[in-house]
């Protein structure tokens, strides 16, 4: 006879309630450790928490902790049948194994399975750091097992082409990334999370789609009669102007304001003073699609604040500052329609604004939260003029899904501004 037949029936008792509460942590910590968040984790090891430290370690090596697991569970498991059987034997009834089996399995699914896997998947950090210590016990005396079992199950594996997943491989995408930050809830900020999103959609949004189109860059022409040239760098609001001679392709420079402010304080500032000082900053250049991350990073490398956005043949199509890539990130007003501040949105009454027609769509779409076309014309005098297909008159009406603009103001074959509210459903009319 084995020495459990000749164990007393309450110490297989107590055995087999202590390996009942095993299988039910085995089962409950393994969903844990599987669900628990690897950057909170990891967040918390940096800070200096040793049990935190503990956990990540063994979240890294996921073969150690999951092998020695699985040993545990399966012996526990084999264990506890046995003793039941042996126990329903001794009782001497006819349907006491069959009886004792059904009961067992029922009480192990619901007690010992699902209860902790349901608890640890609603508390899943709380419940691995808890466990952290005693699955390094685990690990230490499985050792000699786990590491058979996991050779085997590698080389089974190995069989139908499947490789470990080195730790390079768990990093996340991008598109991983910006679900995470969507779906951290309270954890971060609305604001903030609005701010990550933005970085992580630069990559994916142009200069073109930023930049202020060509008819609105606020330039000196230094043919221009004198008085109005120094009435334009009097009245500016902008610290650098563009200076050209003739047409906006003909750039001479940029004119840094700072350095005209002393020349117009010494009175001292010339038509050819004005050129040399735009020659000492000569324009640059940027083909237009470059996306924002890239132009951000030329912006950092070149130690520049502005840039002309150009076409294939080498005109000037816009201009791009350092200031309207950090407003895609940052945002520049709010989404609530009652509170906006763009500076080309105007609220005139609840639901009713008055825009600048060169307002670019997206700035639209974010400050009014819109969801105009953003795959076709840039600007919402583009999108006007591509849904006529000529150019509006003042007071002809436009709809555009379920946005209606009225064109108030025409200028330079260009709509300048327009009136414009979302269409009311008048299904009850």
């Amino acid at each position: 006879m084995s020495p459990m037949e000749n164990a007393p029936s309450l110490i297989l008792g107590i055995a087999l309630v202590v390996l009942l509460l095993l299988i039910a942590f085995s089962s409950g910590t393994e969903v844990a450790m599987l669900s628990a968040n690897r950057y909170k984790i990891r967040a918390q090891a940096k800070a200096g928490k040793r049990t935190a430290k503990a956990l990540d370690g063994l979240l890294s090596k996921p073969d150690s902790w999951l092998g020695a697991n699985l040993v545990v569970l399966a012996l526990a498991s084999v264990a506890a049948s046995s003793i039941a059987t042996l126990l329903a034997q001794r009782t001497g009834f006819e349907h006491a194994i069959p009886v004792t089996m059904a009961a067992l399995s029922v009480f192990m699914i619901v007690f010992c399975e699902l209860a902790p896997k349901i608890y640890a998947a609603l508390r899943p950090d709380p419940v691995a750091l808890s466990s952290t210590y005693i699955y390094k016990v685990l690990i230490f005396v499985m050792t000699p097992i786990s590491w058979l079992t996991n050779r085997s199950a590698y080389a089974f594996l190995r069989l139908f082409g499947v490789k470990p997943v080195t730790e390079s491989g768990q990093t996340m995408s991008p598109d991983e990334l910006r679900s995470v930050v969507a779906e951290a809830g309270p954890m971060i900020p609305t604001r903030h999370r609005q701010m990550l999103l933005s970085i992580l959609d630069l990559e994916h949004v142009t200069v073109n789609d930023i930049m202020i189109p060509r008819q609105d860059i606020a330039a000196i022409n230094v043919d221009d009669n004198w008085e109005d040239v120094l009435d334009q760098l009097r009245q500016t609001p902008h610290t650098r102007l563009p200076l050209h001679e003739g047409e906006l392709d003909n750039l001479i420079g940029i004119v840094h304001m700072k350095r005209v402010a002393q020349e117009l304080a010494r009175d001292t500032l010339t038509r050819e003073r004005l050129i040399d000082i735009a020659r000492a900053r000569e324009p640059y250049f940027v083909p237009e699609g470059t996306s924002l991350t890239v132009q951000l990073n030329q912006f950092q490398r070149t130690r520049r604040r502005l840039a002309f956005v150009v076409d294939e043949y080498g005109d000037i199509q816009g201009l791009v500052t350092l200031e309207d890539i950090l407003e895609e990130i940052v945002g520049e007003f709010t989404t609530d329609p009652a509170t906006v501040t763009h500076k080309h949105v105007h609220r005139e009454a609840p639901g009713v604004f008055i825009i600048n027609a060169s307002a670019t769509v997206r700035a639209l779409n974010r400050s009014l939260g819109w969801q105009l076309p953003v795959d076709g014309p840039k600007t919402l005098n583009g999108l006007l003029v591509e849904q006529l297909e000529t150019l509006p008159e003042a007071g002809d009406r436009v709809a555009i899904g379920e946005y209606e603009f009225e064109v108030l103001q025409i200028g330079e074959n260009t709509v300048r501004t327009v009136r414009a509210r979302k269409s009311v459903d008048r299904k009850g009319d």
